[in-house]
């Protein structure tokens, strides 16, 4: 994670900070469509984090993986790659 963990932390803070603004509009009985515009952006802003930890894991734990000439490792990872992008399609 380390090329891309400023990143993903940065986003990770507008995240929470995000979340945080939905359940004050809950709590102050905003418009459902205001809420649901903020919910949409918040399902956009996860994506985006997605999208870094899985690009760094390719570049980095798989390359690795490929690198070793371990077929097992390469497998495992591979594997793991597959994994990662069936739960984010999802």
């Amino acid at each position: 994670m380390k090329a891309n963990k400023n990143k993903t932390l940065d986003r990770l803070s507008r995240l929470e900070g995000q979340v945080r603004g939905v359940a004050k509009m809950v709590e102050t009985d905003r418009y459902c469509m205001d809420i649901l515009a903020q919910t949409a952006a918040i399902r956009s802003a996860v994506l985006g984090v997605e999208k870094l930890v899985l690009e760094n894991h390719a570049q980095h734990c798989v390359e690795s993986a490929i690198e070793s000439g371990d077929p097992e490792e390469q497998r495992a990872k591979f594997d793991e790659l597959i994994g990662l992008l069936q739960k984010a399609s999802r």
